[in-house]
C-alpha cells in the first residue's frame, strides 16, 4: 500500500519564487496538477491538497481579489481545501536608486505560516498523512518539522515532512525548509502545472 501524502500549498511563497526562478508574473501554479505530479513521482497515494493565501480586500484591490475569488472557486470544484486570510496594507518607505525615497502601501500577510504549521500538526495527530508535502521555502515552517519527528515517536510510525521548491539559474535562494527533504523542481516540471485558465480575466 502506497504511503498517504496530504500537500500544504503556501501559496505566495510559492508564486514569489516561481517568479524569480521561471519570470512568470502572476500566480498561474495549477495547484492540483502540482500535487498530483510531485506524489506520482514519488509513488505516494494523493490523500489531500491544501492551499493557503493573504488575499486583498475588494475595497484595496478588486482586481486582484476578484483574481483569487475566481480562483479558489475552481479550487473548490477540484476538491482543494482552501485557506485564505486578508491582506494587511501599511506604509513601507522605500530607498529609490536616485537616493530620494517614497513611501508605498504594501500589502502583507499575516497568520499563513501559523495556520500551515497547526494543521500539519493537527493533521499527523490525526494519522492524515504519513508524507507532508510543503511547497514553501518559509524558514518559520522549519521548527514543524521537529515536532512532527516527536509526534512520530510517540506514534511509532514513520512520518516524512518534505519542502518542495523550484530552482534554476536565475533564483538565489536554493534552500528547502530547514530539517525537512527537500523536492526540488524544474522548469520542465513546473511547465507541465500550469493553470491555462486566466482568471485576470472574467471569463477564463
Amino acid at each position: 500500500m502506497a504511503d498517504k501524502a496530504i500537500v500544504f500549498v503556501d501559496g505566495q511563497n510559492l508564486y514569489h519564487s516561481i517568479r524569480e526562478a521561471f519570470g512568470y508574473t502572476y500566480p498561474n501554479y495549477d495547484i492540483l496538477a502540482l500535487a498530483q505530479k510531485i506524489t506520482g513521482q514519488n509513488n505516494w497515494d494523493l490523500a489531500e491538497t491544501r492551499f493557503y493565501t493573504g488575499v486583498p480586500d475588494p475595497v484595496d484591490d478588486p482586481f486582484w481579489n476578484n483574481f483569487w475569488a475566481r480562483k479558489f472557486s475552481v479550487m473548490g470544484r477540484q476538491g482543494i481545501t482552501v485557506f485564505k486570510r486578508s491582506l494587511r496594507y501599511r506604509n513601507h518607505r522605500i530607498k529609490l536608486p536616485d537616493g530620494s525615497e517614497q513611501t508605498a502601501l504594501v500589502g502583507e500577510e499575516k497568520g499563513i505560516d501559523v495556520r500551515i504549521s497547526i494543521d500539519i500538526i493537527r493533521l499527523a495527530h490525526a494519522k492524515a498523512y504519513d508524507v507532508a508535502i510543503i511547497f514553501s521555502q518559509d524558514q518559520d515552517l522549519s521548527e514543524v518539522a521537529a515536532e512532527i519527528r516527536a509526534i512520530s515517536r510517540e506514534q511509532g510510525r514513520w512520518i516524512k515532512i518534505t519542502s518542495a521548491f523550484p530552482v534554476s539559474p536565475t533564483i538565489r535562494n536554493t534552500r528547502g525548509i530547514d530539517k525537512t527533504d527537500w523536492l526540488k523542481f524544474d522548469r520542465v516540471f513546473y511547465d507541465a502545472c500550469i493553470d491555462r485558465r486566466d482568471y485576470r480575466r472574467k471569463t477564463p
